[in-house]
C-alpha cells in the first residue's frame, strides 16, 4: 500500500490528533465518541481511515510469509503456519493434549476480549471503529458525496475483512454492526453468536456495498495507490464464498452453494481483468513491484531505517530468509514435504521415492524461485554471484550425529532455504532489514485459482483445467507430452486434487495453507477427503529435511577436519574452480558433478523435536472460546466438541 510508505503511520496519527481536541483524544480512548469532524471535514476523516489500516495492517518488522494477525491474537504469529507441513516446531495447535478444553491453550484466544473503557488493539474494537464511522457518517454534510463513497467503501471491506478472519476460525460469531456503549456491562452489549449463514451473508452484504460505493467513488491519487479497491472487494468475496462452498462448511456439497461461489469468483476474475490486473510474466521478480499487476490487496510497508526521521515499517520476511552467511537471519527453513510438492519442469509429479540426489533436477521453475539449495546461485547486491553451500561432513568417523556444517555460519535445519521473496539486488546492509516490499494478501494468480476451484465445484472442468493450465503457462511449466502435467485430470475429485496441489506449490509460504488444509478437511482421513484427493494426512507425520554429506568418490564418504571443498588446496575438490573436468562445461554442470560423485542427499526426520508427532484434533476445524471470554460474556454459545452446543454448521 504504497500512500501507507509515503508517511509514516505513526505520523498520519500524530497529524490526526494535532487537528483534534485533548478532549476528542480522551474520548477515542473510551471509544465513547468522536469528533464530529472527521464526519465533516476530508482530512480528518482520511486520516481516522489510514488509522484504521494501521489497526489492521502488521506491525513493524514482522516475517510475512508465517505472519497471522489471528494467529498474533492467540499467541504468536507463525502459530498457523507451523500447524501445516511447511515449516517444523511443536505449537499449540498440533502436539497431544489430554482432553479437549476451553482451558487449554489449543482453545484460540483470536475471539479476542470484550469491549472495554481502555482501548486495545483487537477484534471488536477494530469492528467498533469501522461501525462508529458507518453509523455516523450519513448523519452530517460537509463531505463531497463521491469522496464519502471512497471512504465508506473502505470501512466496508475492512469490517467484512474483520469478520471472515474470525469467521473462518468459529464460524458463527456475534455480528455486531453498530457501535457499542462503553459500559461493558450493559444489556445492549450482550450480543449473542449469530449462526453461520447469518455472518456469512453480512460479510458478502459488506463487501458488496464497499464494492458498489467504490464503483461510484473519487478516483484514487498517485499517491493513494495501494488502498481497498473494486478488485479488492470483489476478490475478497469470491474467497469468503469459495470458504462456504468447501467441505469445512459445506459438508453436503451442496450445489447452490457452489454456484454462488463461481458467480462471486468469476466476478472477481472479471472486474480484475477490466482493472489492469492480471497473472505477472516476471513470477520470480513480481513479489517487488508494489502495486503491481498481480497485487489485488496488498499490507504495505516503507524502508525508512536507523537514523531515519520517519518511522519505519519494515518487511523481514528477507532477512528471515536469507542465511547467515549471506548477513541474513536464516529463520525459515522449508521442508523437504513442500519441497517435494513441486512438479517436473513438465507438470508431471515429482516422486519423492526416487534418486534423492536428484531432488533439485528438472523442476517446476518455481522451484528455483521459491528454494535456495546447496550449490545454487543466490545473488545479493554485494556478491551477485554468492554460492549457496549447506553441506556436511563427518569429523572422526561415518556415523551417525558425527557430521557438522562449515559451510554456513549457524545454518537452517533443513538443509534448503526459502529464495521466494528475495531479491537479487538486496544490499545485506541492516541484514537485509531495511525492506518496504509490499506483500500481496490477495494476488490474480489466487482469484484465477478460485474461480477454478469454484469451476469444477459447478462441474465445469473444463474451464477449471484450463485456468489451472494459465497458472503453469505463465509459471514457465513446459507443455511436454502431458499436457503441463494435465492429462491424467479428468474426474471431478482429480481436478479438486490439481487445485489443491496448485496452490500448495504457487501460494507456498503465504500463509494459505493452513486455512486450506481446514478448508477441504485434509489433517487426516476421518472424512474420507485425504482418500478422495490423493492426499497425504498431515497428522501422525513429522516435518522432514535434508542432510547433503560430503565423499571422496561415490563410494566413501569423507572425513576429517577442514572443509573437502574449500580453496585451491581443497582435499577432495575447489566448490568454486574455474576449470572443470573433462565433459563439464558450466558451473550448473558442476553441481550435477559434485552431486553425481561427492554429495549423499539423505533425509532428516530432526528438524521436529524429538518424539514429537504431528497431533490434530477434529475440534479444530472449529475453535472453542475460551473460558475466560466466556466467564465474562455467558451469554455467548460454546461450540460443540467444546462442552457447548452451538453447531457451527448451521
Amino acid at each position: 500500500m504504497k500512500y501507507i510508505k509515503i508517511k509514516s503511520l505513526l505520523v498520519l496519527i500524530a497529524v490526526y490528533f494535532s487537528g483534534c481536541s485533548t478532549d476528542f483524544i480522551e474520548e477515542k480512548k473510551d471509544y465513547t465518541s468522536v469528533n464530529i469532524g472527521i464526519y465533516q471535514e476530508e482530512v480528518l476523516a482520511t486520516n481516522y481511515l489510514d488509522y484504521l489500516y494501521y489497526l489492521m495492517s502488521p506491525s513493524n518488522n514482522p516475517n510475512m510469509a508465517m505472519w497471522s494477525r489471528a494467529a498474533n491474537e492467540h499467541s504468536r504469529a507463525d502459530l498457523f503456519a507451523k500447524a501445516t507441513d511447511e515449516v517444523a516446531g511443536e505449537i499449540d495447535i498440533n502436539r497431544e493434549y489430554t482432553e479437549i478444553s476451553s482451558l487449554n491453550n489449543h482453545c484460540l484466544k483470536s475471539l479476542g476480549a470484550r469491549v472495554s473503557q481502555s482501548a486495545s488493539n483487537n477484534v471488536w474494537t477494530r469492528i467498533r471503529y469501522c461501525n462508529l464511522y458507518l453509523n455516523n457518517v450519513d448523519n452530517y454534510k460537509g463531505l463531497e458525496e463521491d469522496f464519502k463513497n471512497q471512504i465508506k467503501g473502505q470501512f466496508y471491506f475492512w469490517r467484512a475483512w474483520q469478520y471472515f478472519e474470525i469467521f473462518r476460525l468459529y464460524g458463527g460469531v456475534p455480528l455486531v454492526l453498530i457501535p457499542q456503549v462503553s459500559d461493558i456491562y450493559s444489556p445492549v452489549n450482550q450480543t449473542p453468536r449469530s449462526s453461520s449463514t447469518e455472518v456469512i451473508d453480512q460479510i458478502v452484504a459488506d463487501l458488496e456495498m464497499s464494492q458498489s460505493l467504490l464503483e461510484n467513488a473519487r478516483p484514487y491519487t498517485d499517491k493513494e495507490k495501494g488502498r481497498i479497491t473494486v478488485s479488492a472487494a470483489a476478490a475478497l468475496k469470491g474467497r469468503v464464498l469459495l470458504t462456504w462452498a468447501s467441505p469445512l462448511f459445506n459438508r453436503n456439497d451442496e450445489q447452490a452453494r457452489w454456484q454462488r461461489a463461481y458467480d462471486a469468483c468469476k466476478e472477481a476474475y472479471d472486474v480484475c481483468l477490466a482493472a489492469g490486473k492480471g497473472l505477472d510474466p516476471d513470477w520470480k521478480n513480481m513479489w517487488f513491484q508494489d502495486n503491481g499487476m498481480e497485487s489485488i490487496f496488498a499490507f504495505g510497508f516503507n524502508n525508512y531505517g536507523p537514523g531515519s526521521s520517519e518511522t519505519a515499517k519494515n518487511n523481514r520476511t528477507e532477512n528471515q530468509s536469507r542465511s547467515r552467511d549471506q548477513g541474513g537471519n536464516g529463520g525459515i527453513s522449508p521442508t523437504k514435504n513442500i519441497v517435494d510438492a513441486f512438479p517436473m519442469a513438465d507438470g508431471t509429479p515429482y516422486e519423492p521415492s526416487g534418486d534423492l540426489n536428484h531432488f533439485y533436477r528438472d523442476r517446476d521453475p518455481r522451484f528455483y524461485h521459491t528454494f535456495a539449495y546447496n550449490g545454487c546461485i543466490w545473488p545479493y547486491k554485494e556478491q551477485p554471484n554468492y554460492r549457496n553451500w549447506t553441506y556436511s561432513w563427518y569429523l572422526f568417523e561415518a556415523g551417525p550425529d558425527e557430521f557438522t556444517i562449515q559451510t554456513n555460519e549457524a545454518p537452517d535445519n533443513t538443509g534448503i532455504y526459502l529464495r521466494k521473496f528475495t531479491n537479487d539486488n538486496s544490499s545485506n546492509s541492516n541484514g537485509f532489514g531495511n525492506n518496504g516490499n509490499d506483500y500481496m494478501e490477495i494476488r490474480f494468480a489466487e482469484v484465477v485459482l478460485n474461480l477454478a476451484e469454484s469451476a469444477v465445484g459447478v462441474n465445469k472442468l473444463s474451464e477449471a483445467k484450463d485456468l489451472i493450465r494459465q497458472i503453469r503457462i505463465r509459471a514457465g511449466v513446459l507443455a511436454g507430452t502431458e499436457d503441463y502435467g494435465l492429462s491424467n485430470v479428468n474426474s471431478r475429485d482429480e481436478h479438486f486434487e490439481a487445485i489443491i496441489n496448485e496452490r500448495k506449490v504457487e501460494f507456498a509460504y503465504e500463509n494459505k495453507r493452513f486455512h486450506d488444509l481446514r478448508r477441504w478437511l485434509l489433517y487426516n482421513d476421518d472424512f474420507q477427503t485425504c482418500t478422495r484427493l490423493n492426499q497425504t494426512p498431515i497428522e501422525g507425520t513429522r516435518r522432514k529435511g535434508y542432510y547433503i554429506l560430503s565423499k571422496k568418490d561415490p563410494s566413501t564418504y569423507y572425513v576429517g577436519f577442514s572443509d573437502p571443498f574449500l580453496g585451491s588446496g581443497a582435499s577432495i575438490v575447489n566448490r568454486n574452480a574455474t576449470s572443470y573436468p573433462a565433459g563439464v562445461d558450466s558451473y550448473e554442470e558442476y553441481v550435477d558433478y559434485l552431486y553425481d560423485n561427492h554429495f549423499d542427499v539423505v533425509v532428516n526426520d530432526d528438524i521436529d523435536p524429538e518424539g514429537f508427532v504431528f497431533k490434530w484434533y477434529n475440534e479444530y476445524y472449529f475453535f472453542g472460546i475460551p473460558q475466560e471470554l466466556i466467564e465474562t460474556a455467558p451469554y455467548l454459545e460454546q461450540t460443540q466438541g467444546w462442552g457447548g452446543s452451538f453447531n457451527p454448521l448451521n
